[in-house]
């Protein structure tokens, strides 16, 4: 892609409530030829692949050798269609820091869109949470969780559906 085609999609994303951040990455093996390769597959395969990620560029250092592994680095500039998109990204490859390089200043976002980053959020923490319950509880104690979750998801439902906040809680799904 070109320069000038670069800066026509980042301002446009920019606009409509797009981010333009730099993320970065750290990751440590004990064989020195497995971080180039796994570090270009996170950063082609993973994160420019992510949804809402319009495109990315950046570089992977060299690893280097410390006490007893190995380590390398990549920082990374990546265009986000919104809020949520970068959001995504940080819980589901989590990268060890990260800079909102634009807009600069305040950045806005709509009630709506919100609603559905909020919801987002609350799924994908969800998701977590019960991927570790199912790692570490058994049997009953699993089967509690379970049934605790559903009502508590069936409550919130209800709670929105009250207040009439389904259809903004719905744009998340």
């Amino acid at each position: 892609m070109a320069k000038q085609e670069i800066e026509v999609m980042t301002d446009k994303a920019l606009r409509s409530g797009g981010m333009l951040c730099r993320l970065y990455f750290d990751m440590q093996s004990e064989k020195q030829e497995d971080l180039q390769p796994l570090m270009t597959d996170l950063v082609n395969n993973r994160l420019l692949k992510a949804p809402g990620v319009l495109y990315c560029f950046g570089s992977i250092d060299e690893p280097i050798k410390l006490k007893d592994v190995y380590s390398t680095n990549a920082i990374v500039t990546v265009l986000f269609n919104d809020l949520g998109a970068v959001i995504n990204v940080v819980f589901n490859l989590s990268p060890v820091g990260i800079d909102v390089l634009k807009p600069e200043g305040e950045y806005i976002i709509k009630s709506r869109d919100l609603t559905s980053v909020l919801v987002s959020l609350s799924q994908i923490s969800s998701e977590y949470s019960k991927y570790i319950l199912t790692k570490v509880l058994s049997g009953e104690e699993l089967e509690k969780v379970k049934k605790d979750t559903l009502s508590r998801a069936e409550q919130g439902k209800r709670l929105l559906e009250k207040e009439g906040g389904s259809k903004g809680a719905d744009q998340g799904k």
